[in-house]
């Protein structure tokens, strides 16, 4: 007969069997047993009243640091509504919503980890970035596209405009495209709202324009700097630049696009309507020392004209008109500036004290430099 492994609770069984067994030295029964007397006699006592013979649990009957399991149910209904938050934004998000003895973000994570909420992957995710961060609201956006997806038979592009200072989310907007009359209407109805920015930063390429691309600008960012917004754009391969539009790209595929695919724009766009509010008014958002945007946004006191303002140009600047395909003569030379400047004025102002050197400029923008000897 082939040996095999004998469990504990049968070993315990067959002591309290023979044991019981008339005549039996409990001393000896326990010595063979390597047990004490003293562990003899509790399972003797447990067999006789019933009792199984596993181990009990050592876990207090009572523990006075114990979470309690309504402040627990609280932690793990608001993850529930909320899959991506962690420890330190339920935290912050429980003591705004006024509930008391609120836990420390180390005992919710712990929670979270305890009923299979939080896993490898997902704390990973969780390193925090950092980066610098403009005084005042509206003292710069940044503007961008997120990776676009299948939305039904359609490409879905979201449009995403930040407000650096409060990480507000000014534009969040399921475009069915990247052009340029779409983005200039959703920015139209956000400059209505809240005002102009003093400066918006963006990537580089279409619809925005690059100060690297031989034509300069676009017809949106042309649009732009006659509103008297300034621009800037990001380092190339370098999107960190636009950071905070990145982090705000990273929740919302975390928090909304990682969920069922959509099947329409209108689907995808209600999704957005709905995640919005939460990301602004009530997600806590580390960057800003866990309070929540519309804590440190304010409207811009720069209000969105009816009528784009006239270009004006200072005594100095030698003004040219734009031709067709975008072509300037100056001082006997023909040049090539951007096509979407076509039928409008630019300066060339002398940028130091060699003859020929001059800068290009569109209302305040400087979009370029020249070289007339080697023009």
């Amino acid at each position: 007969m082939p040996w095999h492994e004998v469990s504990i609770v049968e070993q315990r069984l067959e002591f309290v069997r023979l044991a019981q067994q008339q005549g039996v030295s409990l001393a000896e029964l326990c010595r063979r047993f390597d047990i004490s007397r003293v562990t003899g006699y509790k399972w003797l006592e447990r067999a006789g009243s019933g009792e199984a013979l596993t181990d009990r649990s050592r876990r207090p009957q009572s523990s006075p640091r114990c979470t309690a399991a309504g402040v627990v149910e609280q932690v793990l209904a608001l993850r529930r509504q909320h899959p991506a938050w962690g420890g330190r934004k339920l935290a912050h998000r429980l003591r705004r919503l006024g509930f008391e003895a609120v836990p420390a973000p180390s005992t919710i994570t712990h929670i979270l980890r305890r009923h299979g909420l939080i896993g490898p992957a997902q704390s990973a995710a969780a390193t925090p970035w950092q980066r610098f961060e403009h005084d005042a609201p509206n003292d710069l956006w940044q503007m961008d596209f997120k990776g676009d997806f299948a939305a039904g038979n359609r490409r879905c592009h979201p449009l995403t405009v930040l407000d650096d200072h409060s990480r507000y989310n000014l534009v969040l907007q399921a475009c069915s495209s990247q052009n340029t009359a779409e983005v200039r209407g959703h920015l139209t109805r956000s400059f209505q709202r809240y005002g102009l920015p003093v400066r918006i930063n963006t990537d580089h390429g279409q619809p925005w324009g690059s100060p690297a691309a031989e034509h300069g600008l676009s017809q949106l960012s042309i649009w732009l700097i006659r509103l008297g917004i300034r621009l800037s754009f990001s380092r190339i391969r370098h999107p960190q630049t636009n950071g905070k539009d990145e982090r705000f790209h990273r929740s919302l595929k975390a928090e909304v696009l990682g969920g069922p695919a959509f099947q329409s724009l209108d689907q995808a766009q209600r999704a957005f309507d709905r995640w919005r509010p939460v990301y602004n008014q009530q997600r806590p958002h580390e960057g800003i020392g866990y309070a929540v945007p519309a804590d440190r946004y304010r409207p811009s006191p720069r209000r969105f004209p009816n009528k784009l303002p006239p270009i004006e140009y200072g005594p100095d600047d030698q003004v040219v008109t734009v031709t067709w395909n975008g072509q300037v003569r100056f001082r006997g030379q023909r040049l090539k500036v951007s096509n979407a400047l076509k039928d409008l004025p630019i300066a060339l102002r002398s940028s130091s004290s060699k003859d020929g050197h001059y800068d290009l400029y569109f209302c305040h923008h400087r979009f370029a430099h020249i070289d007339l000897r080697k023009a």
